[in-house]
């Protein structure tokens, strides 16, 4: 087995390590990277008020990384009466040692519907919820909790820059060094990855084994024509190399 690892920044590298450490022979080819973008006065304005939110939660470590530089720019204060909840394990770890608060998350499957799931928000009606995530990203939660009639605001922290490939020279790549099973972790890395391969090359990437993080990302996957969808049980490396040593 050769594993192509798509998942970006030092995620993806560590989980490459870890197969190598394993004896699998594994690549890293992060399809996007993280940067930081500048606060904007809405931001700063979100920032200042932090202490009229109910909820902060943390859709992503990263989100908890790259807002921790603007306060050398506008500084603020993580509020105590506030509730912290992140949508993993991770995400909840970066968060608890920024705020120094104790951080709630679902003990599943890290995703927006375990978090919709937790008793904390089945009744959320006139409370206001601040999403600390990446700009763009799914809105479920967003929907889900104004439907609930929750006021959600959404303090946007970094962006997810496409990396540019020659899509024929890295399938061929991959082809040639004996890749049969992809770790795809984001709807949009699987979009990219799939629109990335040329269709001549689409016989080859959809016999792939394709190990995914979610039911959602499951179904896409066997939408676009994928046969063998395994799915890890969460989105964290631990998991992931779980799956992949079976």
């Amino acid at each position: 087995m050769t594993v192509l690892v798509v998942r970006p920044g030092a995620q993806g590298a560590e989980l490459v390590f870890q197969l190598q450490q394993q004896g699998i022979a594994a690549m890293h080819c992060p399809l996007i990277s993280y940067e930081p973008i500048a606060s904007s006065p809405s931001t700063r304005m979100v920032l200042q008020d932090l202490s009229s939110y109910s909820i902060i939660m943390a859709l992503s470590p990263r989100a908890v990384e790259f807002i921790q530089p603007w306060r050398a720019v506008e500084p603020f204060h993580w509020p105590t009466q506030v509730a912290y909840y992140a949508i993993g394990a991770a995400s909840a770890q970066a968060l608890e040692q920024c705020c120094g608060q104790p951080v709630g998350y679902p003990l599943g499957r890290s995703s927006s519907e375990s978090v919709l799931a937790l008793p904390r928000f089945l009744r959320v009606a006139g409370e206001r919820i601040l999403l600390l995530r990446g700009q763009g990203g799914r809105r479920r939660l967003v929907t889900s909790l104004t439907q609930r009639g929750a006021s959600v605001s959404l303090c946007e922290c970094y962006q997810r820059v496409p990396i540019a490939y020659n899509g024929l020279e890295q399938s061929d790549l991959w082809q040639q060094a004996g890749v049969n099973c992809l770790v795809v972790t984001s709807g949009e890395l699987l979009q990219r990855l799939y629109t990335l391969v040329p269709k001549t090359a689409h016989r080859w990437l959809l016999h792939c084994s394709l190990l995914v993080v979610s039911p959602r990302l499951a179904r896409l996957a066997t939408r676009l024509g994928w046969t063998s969808v395994v799915m890890a049980d969460n989105a964290d490396n631990a998991a992931l190399l779980r799956a992949l040593v079976r």
